[in-house]
């Protein structure tokens, strides 16, 4: 072991008195760190290294490793240590084992199938985890969706988007449903509030305990939350008043209550921090810390086999940022706004091109269409588009207004004329016909209720408008609705004259692997700078490879 100075936590300590991990020899290949060698050793993170001084005390690199124990020896000192840190090892491994993927990441569901199959399909040909973006879309494309997937993939791993949908809950019962006909063992739950009949009645089915009297769960939950409120309720057992009423309706028994009582509702919790979408704009480093600790609170209290895992979600777009998550003890990481931005997503070129333009401060908050009525945003693309602006402009009538005909007769023109471009009787004519088949029962609720009907008419303007956006609608780019956090800008900022800087390019497993081994060489650097070890600029900063010479490093 090392000696340490007395004056060590005092004072920053010199070369001089640094702690010594042993010596190596002399003639041995030293490479100076300002050297492009050095840069190409920091990439091949599965070889450990060491940092020297060599006869003028200037730090140099070998992967000549010195004796264990010599502290004593003759030739080059050895001030730090270079150990391996592969992409496939940052995070938690048992979410790797678990969900049957190489890396501790996955690619996070975005609505109305902008997480597209092609995308989860990609994502899975690299060994990576991705959710498919059911929410938004009607059940027959969700089943499809589903059977592609399986098809395609086989035993690989992907998973679907079960949303909370307050103003739907049938639709979001019919979801889950549908994955449990169809044997999808996993989902993202997103955007929860609390906990509803549906999210239940798809953790505890097919509950049972093995021959060993472990209890088996077929159906995992990735429950995606920024609030402490929410994670306790998906850290605690399934509740007792969603559990009687499946017994009563025979879908579980009394036995399968009893094992619910020993697990949590879900396997994994996502930290989501200021994102696209759905957010409640939480900093990672204070919405993270936080999870976990109340993780370990109820681990401790309930002493669940396995301890569910706390990963992160929200401005994870560049490989300093990843290596930060896990730094913080992230199990895993979740990539979402530059996912829209790949070619894969079910986006459009047209969006992918804002996008591309995007930076951090082009962002802003707007309301969501399906939790309109409650006053809950999500945050959007600002730059090239009037969304949020009109967006809040009719969250400020609804809540001045009790009905369409209360709308002063200047503004009711603004909105036929610039917004939906039709006289509102026709808005409320096809928003009727849209609802007849997708959920009859908010028509029935707007013929007693006028402020009711007034919100699905300003409904119909939100939901369209990330419809217009995905089929690349040119006719309606103001009206664009872009689910985007900052880490957009972030990235842009990163792959900024690189080959990912083109739309074009922006592969999502190059893309996401490129963020994952660039956190490996940055966990790496990190790692030298605990030691005392000063690198130069062009060591600390790791640009984006083509895949080819990404495959060198990251198998």
């Amino acid at each position: 072991m090392p000696t340490l100075s007395p004056d060590m936590g005092k004072t920053t300590p010199s070369r001089a008195n640094a702690p010594r991990w042993g010596h190596v020899p002399t003639d041995c290949c030293a490479i100076p760190l300002s050297d492009k060698a050095f840069v190409d050793l920091l990439h091949a993170t599965t070889r450990p290294y060491c940092v020297c001084l060599d006869g003028d005390e200037t730090p140099v690199a070998t992967e000549v490793l010195p004796g264990i124990g010599d502290c004593n020896g003759s030739g080059f000192p050895v001030v730090a240590m270079g150990l391996p840190c592969h992409a496939a090892q940052l995070g938690d491994p048992t979410f790797c084992r678990d969900h049957g993927v190489k890396f501790a990441c996955y690619g996070g569901a975005m609505a109305n199938g902008i997480a597209s199959e092609d995308l989860v399909e990609a994502l899975a040909k690299e060994s990576l985890l991705g959710i498919f973006g059911a929410a938004g879309l009607p059940l027959e494309e969700v089943e499809a969706a589903i059977d592609r997937l399986q098809a395609s993939l086989g035993d690989q791993p992907f998973g679907v988007n079960l949303i909370h949908s307050p103003n739907e809950q049938a639709l979001e019962m019919a979801v889950a449903d549908l994955l449990i006909a169809k044997g999808v063992h996993l989902v993202e739950a997103s955007a929860y509030l609390d906990l509803t009949p549906a999210v239940v009645k798809y953790r505890v089915q097919g509950i049972h305990e093995d021959a060993d009297g472990k209890v088996v769960v077929p159906n995992r939950i990735i429950a995606k939350i920024s609030r402490v409120e929410v994670a306790e309720k998906f850290l605690l057992p399934p509740p007792a008043r969603f559990l009687d009423p499946l017994v009563a309706s025979g879908e579980i028994t009394a036995a399968q209550v009893k094992l619910a009582a020993r697990i949590p509702m879900a396997d994994d919790i996502t930290a989501e921090a200021d994102s696209g979408g759905h957010t409640d704009n939480r900093p990672a480093i204070a919405l993270l810390p936080t999870i976990i600790a109340l993780r370990d609170r109820i681990q401790v209290q309930h002493k669940y086999p396995t301890a569910p895992r706390v990963g992160l979600a929200g401005g994870v777009s560049t490989p300093a940022a990843a290596a930060a998550a896990y730094a913080m003890g992230a199990a895993y990481i979740v990539t979402g706004s530059v996912n829209q931005a790949c070619v894969e997503s079910g986006s459009s070129d047209i969006v992918r091109q804002m996008l591309a333009e995007a930076c951090q401060a082009d962002t802003a908050m707007a309301p969501a269409a399906d939790m309109f009525e409650m006053g809950v945003e999500v945050q959007v693309l600002k730059r090239g588009t009037m969304f949020s602006m009109r967006g809040a402009r009719l969250f400020e009538l609804y809540r001045q207004c009790s009905s369409i005909d209360d709308i002063p007769a200047d503004e009711r023109a603004k909105l036929e004329k610039q917004l939906f471009r039709a006289p509102l009787t026709q808005i409320w004519e096809e928003t009727k016909t849209f609802f007849q088949k997708r959920d009859p029962k908010q028509l029935i609720r707007a013929e007693k209720d006028p402020k009711h009907k007034m919100a699905l008419i300003f409904r119909s303007y939100l939901g369209q408008a990330s419809l217009w956006a995905n089929r690349g609608d040119a006719a309606r780019k103001i009206d664009f609705q872009i689910w985007c956090g900052p880490a957009m800008g972030a990235f842009n900022e990163w792959v900024r004259g690189t080959f990912l800087e083109a739309p074009e390019r922006r592969e999502v497993a190059t893309v996401v692997l490129n963020i994952l081994h660039g956190a490996a060489v940055v966990t790496r650097c990190a790692s030298l700078s605990n030691q005392g070890v000063t690198l130069p600029a062009s060591c600390r900063q790791y640009a984006p490879l083509e895949r080819s010479q990404l495959e060198e490093y990251i198998r």
